[in-house]
């Protein structure tokens, strides 16, 4: 055999490296692949979910505004549940289930820190199909809200702590009967039960922000109780059967409460209030006690940085001037044409005062 010089050895060297690294490359750049497909997938489901959700709200507001349009029929807004008969109204129903369980797919393939976010888009496909399906105004400061909600929701879902992993209804079962999410229960059952008997009959008709409450509140034990209700089907398939423990049950009967309670009450809302109004602090009060319930039952709030703490701050400030901005100027007709003609007015004032006073100090 002859002698190598040394850069044939080198080079020979790395031949043999790439070789014995080949198979490891190889497996690194497969699960890459997969993982992109999977980003792909997760990021497809959110949008669609999204579309499908903010199409719902429309649909579901047509049915609304059939029946109150019908002579004899008592609307939602008014304790009426005509619209349970109105294809429409289950057009609308049927696009919100396919958007939930789109998101809820999407969750699968990839990270809750892109497919949470997304969910805003639901806000922009209503108000954007409201505009032209439902003739409805929404303002420029009621724009400029939509837009703060959106970035205020993000702030918060980006900056909250994450749900921790729980793969058996055991372990559910335990984080269920823990004191800190016990009482939240009742805190929520009470602020519901008070928002129901007492200032839903005063205030509903006038304040969307009663309504919203009520659904929100019970929103976020309803998606608890999904979660809990899918792990046990989930473990079910698997070949352990959950389907007579006790979280089942619970989950089961508290899926069909919490969502006949929210269904009523996001119609009556839809039918009394402009729905480029509802979409968006709906979603802003849904996400932000739907992350509280999560944070008390997996107790991953002590998790906080003082980052994520002072990002959630800024994400709950931004969104209370949102909303501020949603209610307090929603009956005023504020446009981009009102702002200019301001503008171009006293411009116009300035030059004219600026001239005066040049000729009085030339005279």
């Amino acid at each position: 055999m002859r002698n190598l010089t040394t850069g044939q050895a080198q080079e020979r060297h790395k031949l043999d490296y790439d070789k014995s690294t080949e198979p490891a490359s190889n497996i690194q750049d497969g699960i890459a692949a997969v993982k992109r497909d999977q980003f792909t997938i997760g990021l497809i489901l959110a949008i669609s979910s999204s579309l499908f959700i903010g199409s719902s709200f429309i649909v579901k507001k047509k049915g609304l505004l059939r029946l109150g349009g019908a002579s004899g029929k008592t609307r939602a807004g008014a304790g009426g549940f005509g619209y349970l008969k109105d294809w429409v109204w289950w057009t609308g129903l049927l696009l919100m289930g396919v958007g939930e369980i789109a998101n809820f797919a999407a969750y699968a393939f990839t990270s809750a820190l892109l497919v949470t976010p997304l969910g805003a888009l639901s806000v922009l496909v209503s108000a954007m199909l409201s505009s032209h399906f439902l003739n409805e105004r929404l303002n420029l400061l009621g724009k400029v809200g939509c837009l703060l909600c959106i970035l205020g929701s993000t702030v918060i879902v980006l900056h909250s702590p994450k749900e921790g992993n729980v793969n058996h209804v055991n372990v559910l079962g335990v984080m269920l009967l823990e004191p800190a999410f016990l009482i939240y229960v009742a805190l929520v059952s009470m602020a519901s039960i008070t928002l129901i008997w007492v200032y839903a009959p005063r205030y509903g008709q006038s304040n969307v922000i009663i309504y919203i409450l009520i659904c929100s509140l019970i929103g976020s034990l309803s998606v608890t109780s999904c979660k809990g209700l899918g792990l046990a089907i989930r473990e079910t398939i698997d070949g352990n059967n959950q389907m007579f423990h006790w979280v089942t049950w619970v989950c089961s009967i508290s899926v069909v409460l919490c969502v006949s309670v929210q269904m009523n009450y996001l119609n009556k809302a839809l039918d009394i209030f402009n729905t480029a109004i509802v979409t968006p602090i709906y979603y802003v009060f849904f996400t932000t006690f739907v992350l509280i319930a999560s944070g008390i039952l997996f107790n991953e709030f002590a998790n906080l940085t003082e980052t994520d703490t002072l990002g959630l701050m800024s994400g709950f400030m931004t969104v209370i001037c949102a909303i501020f901005l949603l209610n307090a100027f929603k009956d005023m007709d504020i446009s981009w044409s009102n702002v200019g003609g301001s503008l171009s007015r006293r411009n116009r004032e300035r030059f004219t005062s600026s001239i005066r006073e040049e000729e009085n100090l030339i005279l």
